[in-house]
């Protein structure tokens, strides 16, 4: 789903965008943004000179290549640029009693409800006149608010020279106001060299408190999924992957049935069941995007006259990307379960299991200490250090001073008391006592661990085995090799085993203590060695150890006994001997 391609048209276009200076200014591009004039100056000079090398060619898709620079020889604009502004009305915030003789206007921060619906300024041209929001459009989720879909709109003309005379009109009758919280410019392009979408959105915000805050989207997405050879054979992956889901959910439904409620005490078992739901939606995610672009793709490239709005198929392919993922994730950490034929790996997973419960523990408390120290950063210097503007800030910065990653002057010039303590203490109880309990309860569990497979325990789950077990059904399906003898067949056999004993003469106590030995090795095994329902590790009871200790000493007494048989055995060997 992700390709270099995609990284690369991403990096050209934000150059052209974002990088590119105002003429006469080096210093202001679209990042520098700080006033309604430098954003006039971006839209007159370097969108404009991104958009338009000279004049569009007559064609409207291909450009001329002595009038056009390279980079817009490669990529076609689809349709022409929008343009969209989102207002605030009057008096949305209260003033202060005193202070009103002072402040007749005041503009409160965007939300749908202080959303400005009345037209303004020339109320002539659709810049002017408010357009309702599509329901279908989604939201845009910004660094000082949420902003709808719909607002004061104007698309850009064929012409550069007509776009700039808007521009300059539109700058003389003042269409940017007080009340002006956000304005977005979106465009599509494409470049058929590599197959790729490119929908970008350039954002400037216009907060409550003054400035402009500018942020931007830049969405490489191949919405023709399936145009070369290879496209195809990813399609029949797709098909194999779809026949393999439904193949693995119904082994998972046929556990469910047969181990009933003990099928959710395995912690794999869980994480099997989670991934099927990821697969689900993935699949689910796939089919919505194919049937959207196939419904809105094709007027999409035929409206060339009009804005084409590919970010709604951008936004939800995106997503698509996001859960594909996040379920590779997951399949990945699957892997773990089948690592367990490996000493090592077996007594990793082991020591993370066997741990859990100190770590969660362990967790609570360094948790209240870190969000302590992050409330205390967000008080103290929030209102001048960047890194602890928001509560949210604070913790990630947190996280990062762990790292070695900090910024000691501004915290000590934002508070020069208060800051070096803050730091001081944080660095000597998170870094230096929480971080090495932890490691404290990692390495204690990882010795037991490793001292309780010195003594012989085996993992619970064999790679090998499994291996071995499928290539012996295999076999037997293909008629090469005996079926193995089932349950009946064993006892029966143990049957006749135990009567063959008692006619050679075996004494009959002997004969129930092997019998209560088997029993006693059953269920140890059904216990401690089940790769289905059990987790790695189990601790032993009280009531197993006594049957544990019980079933050593007749194990003992066999042993013995064998020994006292072999001598015997060996006396009368000798004496045949001449």
């Amino acid at each position: 789903m992700v390709n270099p391609h995609m990284y690369y048209l991403n990096k050209v276009m934000s150059s052209l965008f974002l990088d590119t200076s105002v003429p006469g200014d080096e210093r202001t591009n679209f990042k520098s943004i700080r006033s309604i004039t430098d954003f006039w100056k971006f839209m007159e000079g370097p969108l404009l000179e991104g958009l338009y090398w000279d004049e569009w060619y007559t064609n409207k898709t291909l450009y001329d290549l002595k009038n056009t620079s390279r980079i817009y020889y490669e990529n076609i604009l689809l349709g022409v640029p929008r343009v969209r502004q989102l207002k605030v009305r009057n008096n949305t915030c209260k003033v202060y009693s005193s202070l009103q003789s002072l402040m007749n206007e005041c503009y409160d921060r965007y939300t749908s409800k202080n959303e400005d619906l009345a037209d303004f300024g020339l109320k002539v041209e659709t810049e002017w006149k408010y357009a309702t929001p599509d329901s279908t459009s989604p939201w845009h989720w910004g660094f000082v608010g949420v902003y709808r879909n719909g607002g004061f709109i104007f698309t850009l003309s064929k012409s550069k020279s007509e776009t700039k005379n808007k521009f300059i009109n539109l700058q003389l009758n003042s269409w940017i106001t007080r009340g002006t919280r956000v304005i977005f410019i979106d465009f599509s392009l494409y470049n058929a060299n590599v197959n790729l979408f490119c929908i970008i959105r350039l954002v400037a915000e216009f907060p409550a408190t003054g400035g402009i805050i500018t942020s931007w989207q830049f969405y490489s997405v191949k919405l023709l999924r399936y145009v070369s050879y290879y496209d195809y054979i990813i399609a029949s992956c797709e098909i194999t992957f779809c026949i393999f889901l439904i193949v693995f959910t119904t082994q998972e439904a046929q556990k469910v049935r047969e181990f009933k409620s003990a099928y959710f005490k395995s912690v794999w078992n869980w994480l099997e069941l989670l991934l099927l739901v990821l697969c689900f939606v993935t699949v689910s995610f796939n089919i919505y995007c194919n049937i959207q672009i196939f419904l809105l793709l094709g007027d999409l490239l035929k409206n060339t006259e009009k804005y084409s709005d590919f970010y709604f198929l951008a936004y939800w392919h995106t997503y698509y990307n996001n859960i594909i993922a996040v379920t590779i994730f997951f399949a990945w950490i699957k892997i773990f379960k089948f690592i367990s034929f490996n000493k090592t790996m077996s007594q990793l997973s082991s020591t993370l299991s066997c741990c859990i419960k100190d770590i969660v523990g362990f967790a609570i408390m360094f948790f209240i200490i870190f969000f302590a120290y992050a409330q205390l950063g967000f008080l103290v210097f929030g209102s001048q250090v960047d890194d602890f503007s928001t509560f949210q800030n604070a913790i990630f910065t947190q996280f990062r001073i762990v790292l070695g990653d900090f910024n000691f002057a501004g915290i000590q010039q934002a508070n020069r008391i208060l800051g070096p303590i803050y730091f001081i203490t944080f660095i000597f109880f998170v870094f230096f006592v929480l971080l090495n309990m932890f490691l404290a309860i990692i390495n204690d569990t990882y010795s037991e661990v490793k001292a309780d497979y010195s003594i012989g325990r085996r993992p619970d789950f064999e790679l090998g085995k499994m291996i071995k077990k499928s290539y012996n059904n295999a076999l037997e399906k293909l008629r090469l090799k005996k079926p193995e003898e089932g349950e009946d067949e064993k006892s029966a056999k143990s049957g006749d085993l135990v009567e063959r004993a008692r006619r050679e003469g075996f004494d009959e106590n002997e004969i129930q203590s092997a019998k209560q030995m088997k029993k006693w090795k059953e269920r140890l095994e059904k216990k401690y060695y089940s790769a289905e329902i059990q987790d790695d590790y189990q601790p032993v009871t009280q009531r197993e150890f006594q049957e544990l200790f019980l079933y050593a000493v007749e194990l003992e007494k066999e042993l013995h006994y064998v020994s006292l048989k072999l001598n015997r055995v060996m006396r009368k060997i000798s004496t045949l001997q001449p």
